[in-house]
């Protein structure tokens, strides 16, 4: 090996991919079980383009460019679209890219399961991730109680439902309000909250501030509330969904407010995806989710690092 090389010795690599064996075994048996469920609940599987003209402007998500395309950070937008022509019930699981995203649970290319439903909102979404969750387990074969890193996790629903409001009051050093006006939001989130939530029984994290609301839909009775909920067992976030928004004009704003302030971060500002905007209005009331395969398979396999859960990481290849 070179001086300063970054790669293992060729044996101590191989060793650990034989050591990846177990989990990679699980993970494989996850894949399937997974389409089984939703193929039983009349789901169809789509598979959409990795390489997109324009991803959704969201200022804190890198694309990795492509010539003049970008590798899609998930499949949303084409899937929606899909939506809109009238496909009520859809899933996905593929590739998905981030530039620059790497630590103990980020990979820059990672595997996402999305899924849309007509005719529910979020609230009916997080009934859906109770009933994915305990048919995961049950068909793995093991009990509704499971044991991540030392913590005990009791899979059966129903779930604790936690609004960002009160997780801020009851876990952080400041309220809800204060972090938001201190800008101080992700900081308290990650250090002092997000370790918290899902001790013992999985924490739905719903009702996010409405300057969060990325492509979700604000509660009619209260606009300044987003509905959009995150899923947490044993403090590690597993998905993200949303009663979608169904606002073109709306949508618009919010897209042209991303454009404006990852130009002011000094980012690549993404062209405006000006197809998906022309069939949003189309769309009838739904909900959709992401949730990370990768971190799906660290619970189920009680892997402390997303590197165990994988084939290669980055710096394997």
């Amino acid at each position: 090996m070179l001086p300063g090389s970054r790669h293992r010795p060729a044996s101590e690599e191989q060793k650990t991919l034989a050591e990846r064996k177990q989990p990679l075994r699980l993970r494989a048996r996850i894949l399937q079980v997974l389409r089984a469920f939703f193929l039983a609940h009349h789901y169809l599987e789509v598979e959409t383009p990795l390489l997109i003209p324009a991803p959704a402007p969201e200022p804190h998500i890198d694309a990795v460019p492509v010539g003049d395309h970008f590798l899609h950070p998930s499949p949303e937008l084409c899937m929606k679209r899909l939506v809109c022509a009238g496909y009520d019930r859809i899933f996905q699981i593929c590739r998905c890219f981030r530039h620059a995203e790497r630590g103990q649970f980020h990979l820059p290319e990672f595997t996402l399961l999305e899924w849309y439903r007509t005719g529910i909102d979020y609230l009916g979404l997080m009934e859906e991730c109770e009933a994915l969750i305990l048919w995961l387990s049950e068909h793995l074969g093991l009990e509704p109680q499971i044991t991540y890193q030392g913590i005990p996790i009791d899979l059966k629903p129903p779930w604790e439902r936690l609004s960002v409001k009160d997780a801020f009051h009851r876990y952080a050093s400041r309220s809800l309000k204060d972090a938001l006006e201190a800008e101080r939001f992700d900081e308290l989130m990650v250090q002092e909250v997000e370790p918290r939530l899902g001790m013992n029984k999985p924490t739905l994290l719903k009702d996010y501030p409405g300057s969060m609301a990325a492509l979700s839909r604000l509660k009619a009775e209260d606009p300044g509330i987003a509905e959009r909920f995150e899923l947490y067992v044993a403090g590690l976030e597993l998905a993200n969904g949303f009663s979608e928004l169904n606002d073109t004009e709306e949508q618009t704003a919010r897209f042209e407010r991303d454009q404006r302030q990852r130009r002011a971060m000094h980012k690549t500002v993404y062209p405006m995806p000006e197809t998906f905007l022309e069939a949003l209005d189309k769309m009838p009331d739904c909900a959709g989710i992401a949730l990370g395969v990768d971190r799906l398979v660290m619970l189920f396999s009680d892997a402390p690092r997303i590197d165990d859960a994988v084939t290669f990481t980055p710096e394997e290849l």
